[in-house]
C-alpha cells in the first residue's frame, strides 16, 4: 500500500492507493528494461525487484530511464543478487518479498550459447523454474507467474505455428525450455497456479548484445563505412524469421501477466522476414548495395536449422488486442542509429 497525500483546499488528507510488488528474473536483457518500464509508466508507485547476473546496474537504469514517463519512479526499483540455483535463496527471497507479479525470462544469451553449454544449460532452466514455481505451490502465494517460452520448441514442418502447433525441440535449450513449457501445463492443472507461458519467436532492439544476427550486420557495416573491413559473412539469404521490436514483446508479456486466466500464447508479428530482405534495408540505409560486401558461408548455420520460422499471433490479438506496433524497417533503424551514435561517442 503507498500513502499520498492530497492537498484540499488549506488541509492535506491520507490518500491510500495499492501497489503490486513484480519479481523479474533476466531484468537488464532486452526484455527486462522494456518490461520494467511499461509496469512503471502504467503504475508509477509499484515496486520492482529485478534478479541479473549483471553487476553493472546503472548501465540497465539508464536504459529504463529512457523510456519511463515519470522519472521519480526509477526509485522504485531494486536490483538483487541472488543465486537463482539455490532453492534455499529463491524460496526466502519469494515469501520475504510476496511478489503479485514473477516473470521468469532468465537463461541462456542464445541458443548457440546452450549448445556449447549443452547440459549445463539445460539442467539451469530446469532447476531455475523449480525453484521459482515451487514455493509458490509450497506456501499457497497467488502470484501471477509467466515463463518465457520460445518458438525453438516447435516442429516447423509447418506453418505458421499457434499455441497447438506440433512442439519438438531442436537444442538444448528448447528441449529445457519444452520441459518448462510442460510443467507449466502440469501445474495449470495439479496446483491451480495462474501461470502462462508466452512462446516468443525472433525479437531484438538497441539494446540485443552484438553476437546477435542483426547487430553484426550493422556493426559489420559501420567497420566497411570505417574501412576497418571489406566483407563480412553471413549462413544464408534465405533464412526466414519472424522479427519482433522488444519493446513491443515486453508489452505482450505485461498483458499476458496481468490477466488472471492462465492462458498461453504465441508472440510475434506474423510476418516472416529472410535475411537477405534485412540486409536491404540495413544497407540501403548506409546507401550501399549489400551485394558488393556480403559472403554466404553455410557453415555458419546451426545444423538442421529450418528455412523459415513465423507465428500465427490470432490467439493474442483476439484475447488481449496485443499486435506488433513497430515495424521491422523501423525496429532496424532504432537499431542503426544507437549503434551510430554510440561508434561516434
Amino acid at each position: 500500500m503507498c500513502i499520498k497525500w492530497l492537498k484540499l483546499g488549506n488541509h492535506y488528507q491520507f490518500k491510500f492507493t495499492m501497489l503490486s510488488k513484480h519479481l523479474i528474473t533476466g531484468v537488464t536483457g532486452q526484455d527486462g528494461v522494456f518490461l520494467t518500464s511499461a509496469i512503471l509508466n502504467d503504475n508509477p508507485n509499484d515496486l520492482i525487484f529485478g534478479l541479473s547476473r549483471n553487476k553493472n546496474h546503472n548501465i540497465f537504469l539508464d536504459k529504463v530511464k529512457n523510456y519511463l514517463a515519470i522519472e521519480e519512479s526509477l526509485n522504485n526499483i531494486k536490483i538483487l543478487d541472488i543465486n537463482l540455483l539455490n532453492s534455499v535463496e529463491v524460496k526466502n527471497l519469494i515469501l520475504d518479498i510476496t511478489p503479485k507479479y514473477i516473470y521468469n525470462l532468465t537463461g541462456p544469451s542464445s541458443v548457440y550459447e546452450s549448445l556449447q553449454e549443452g547440459s549445463t544449460a539445460y539442467n539451469d532452466i530446469i532447476n531455475i523454474f523449480n525453484n521459482l514455481s515451487s514455493p509458490l505451490v509450497e506456501s499457497g502465494l497467488e502470484s501471477n507467474f509467466f515463463q518465457a517460452s520460445s518458438s525453438e520448441m516447435f516442429d516447423v514442418s509447418t506453418s505458421p505455428l499457434n499455441e497447438i502447433s506440433k512442439l519438438k525441440a531442436r537444442s538444448p535449450y528448447a528441449k529445457a525450455k519444452l520441459s518448462v513449457h510442460k510443467k507449466v501445463q502440469e501445474l495449470k492443472i495439479n496446483s491451480q497456479l495462474n501461470i502462462s507461458s508466452g512462446i516468443m519467436f525472433n525479437h531484438e532492439s538497441e539494446f540485443r548484445a552484438d553476437q546477435y544476427l542483426i547487430m553484426k550486420i550493422i556493426n559489420s557495416i559501420i567497420k566497411i563505412k570505417s574501412g576497418k573491413i571489406e566483407n563480412f559473412q553471413v549462413g544464408s539469404l534465405e533464412l526466414t524469421r519472424d522479427w519482433s521490436y522488444a519493446k513491443d514483446v515486453a508489452s505482450a508479456i505485461y498483458n499476458i501477466n496481468k490477466n488472471d486466466d492462465s492462458q498461453d500464447y504465441v508472440i510475434g508479428s506474423g510476418t516472416g522476414s529472410s535475411i537477405e530482405n534485412i540486409l536491404s534495408i540495413v544497407f540501403e540505409y548506409f546507401d550501399l548495395d549489400w551485394q558488393q560486401y556480403v559472403l554466404v558461408n553455410d557453415s555458419l548455420l546451426r545444423p538442421g536449422d529450418p528455412l523459415s520460422i513465423v507465428s500465427d499471433p490470432k490467439k493474442i490479438q483476439t484475447d488481449l488486442g496485443w499486435e506488433t506496433n513497430t515495424t521491422l524497417e523501423e525496429m532496424l533503424i532504432k537499431c542503426i542509429e544507437f549503434k551510430v551514435n554510440k561508434s561516434t561517442l
